[in-house]
């Protein structure tokens, strides 16, 4: 019972820490245009992306296909 008793404490701290970081406005997780994207095996950048990093992904995509 001990154990159950420390677990639920355990995840009761890191949901308020969350719930705090919420509360005092900190951005919200985003994804980024690198990894798979970088080697042609991920789609288009998504949403997340300014549009300056958007232009820089068409760019390179274009640029592979032209290599091939």
């Amino acid at each position: 019972m001990s154990t159950f008793i420390a677990t639920l404490i355990v995840l009761l701290i890191a949901v308020a820490g969350m719930a705090i970081g919420v509360l005092l406005g900190r951005p919200a997780i985003k994804g980024s245009c690198g990894g798979l994207n970088q080697v042609g095996l991920a789609g288009s950048c998504s949403g997340a992306c300014s549009s300056e990093e958007k232009e820089m992904c068409e760019l390179k995509k274009a640029a592979l296909k032209e290599q091939k």
